[in-house]
């Protein structure tokens, strides 16, 4: 039996995670599956783990950047010296022992999750390892983010890319032996039920960070909410931008029609999905965006900006949900509104929705990975 290992930042909240969780999970029922984890945020892994894979953690510490934040935010001198040192010897150790662990490993297949992991795999893995880098981020046509990634892959056999659009643009440039996969994320499974879509539920699910434009969709529910009073809208998850978007909800007064949930595990996301009619993302970024096939696996419609790349591989304009271009916040309104007033379009596109993520199955996406790891994979 082979053995993979997969390695991960951290087992906490977030899409990478949640990626590497399931991975891990239906490999585990052919391979021995341990994960390599950094830093260990909580007790266990946030999302499920099959008792049969074995996590290994490398540090106790855990990263400090909310704390030196504050210190900044307090002009409190003596904590940000403080932290300051914390976070050079936190980041020391991250990559020390990483580099440690990637020399001692005995697995015959290693996958990578990070650009930072990609390179020490790359520069520290034995010859005899089948090395695997799983992108998940977008370049956006950064130059410097995409030579970065390319040269962390010098000595890598596969680069698996979430969307066939990075998979193109990746396959073209890449100028060493790395092969390109597209190998898209999965859904564990399809749920039975659907959302009624007659709850006056709008929701967005991620993190809380710039680029996922948090902030533009208060701007967007305010308007929507001069119109639509009765509806609200719940934003689940956490990260730097909370304290941000807590103070411009209340500058808007809309404490009343926006819920904030903080992070919230996979049970409790679904039961808010059954109670939503409409999913709205405004990233400015994503590579893929699993959370909308997740709602669309329980009929939601879904609607998002042209910004989110990854996202127009899901989502299908005024079939499955409407893709709103050029960050336009009045056509974003506009559409939101229109699912609001017409319920029949809600249940079209949301049956539309449902069957679009039927296609991403966990098991024509598991069979893909077994051929890569078994080395097999036709191009």
């Amino acid at each position: 039996m082979k053995k993979i290992t997969i390695m991960a930042l951290h087992l906490g909240y977030g899409g990478i995670e949640k990626a590497v969780c399931l991975l891990a999970n239906i490999l585990s029922n052919e391979y021995e599956v341990e994960i390599i984890s950094t830093y260990k945020l909580y007790d266990k892994p946030v999302f499920n783990l099959n008792d049969k894979v074995v996590v290994k953690y490398l540090l106790n510490e855990k990263p400090n950047k909310k704390e030196l934040f504050e210190s900044i935010k307090k002009h409190d001198i003596v904590s940000f010296i403080k932290q300051s040192f914390m976070s050079l010897k936190i980041l020391f150790l991250r990559k020390y022992i990483m580099i440690k662990a990637i020399k001692n490993i005995d697995s015959d297949v290693v996958i990578s999750t990070r650009l930072m992991h990609n390179n020490w795999l790359s520069k520290y893995g034995k010859k005899k390892i089948l090395k695997i880098a799983w992108e998940h981020s977008h370049h956006n046509n950064n130059k410097k983010y995409i030579n970065k990634l390319i040269k962390s892959c010098q000595n890598i056999h596969y680069l698996i890319l979430v969307s066939q659009e990075l998979h193109n643009f990746y396959s073209k440039i890449i100028n060493h032996n790395t092969k390109c996969i597209h190998i898209p994320l999965a859904l564990e499974h399809i749920p039975s039920e659907n959302s009624s879509l007659k709850e006056k539920q709008l929701i967005s699910i991620g993190r809380l960070s710039k680029e996922k434009g948090f902030i533009e969709l208060i701007d967007v529910f305010k308007e929507v909410n001069l119109r639509k009073s009765e509806w609200k809208l719940n934003i689940v998850g956490d990260g730097l931008e909370k304290e941000i978007i807590k103070q411009k909800i209340k500058e808007n007064q809309l404490e009343e029609n926006i819920i904030m949930h903080g992070y919230q595990n996979s049970d409790n996301i679904n039961k808010l999905l059954l109670k939503s009619s409409i999913y709205v993302m405004t990233s400015f970024t994503e590579s893929f965006g699993l959370v909308l096939i997740e709602a669309m696996s329980y009929g939601i419609p879904c609607i998002v900006y042209d910004s989110a790349k990854g996202a127009l591989e899901i989502v299908d304009d005024n079939v499955n949900g409407f893709v709103i271009t050029g960050r336009n916040k009045e056509e974003m309104v506009n559409k939101i509104v229109q699912l609001i007033d017409n319920f029949e379009l809600r249940l079209s596109l949301g049956k539309n929705a449902k069957e679009k993520s039927k296609l991403f199955n966990i098991d024509s996406i598991k069979n893909t990975w077994k051929e890569v790891i078994e080395n097999t994979i036709k191009l």
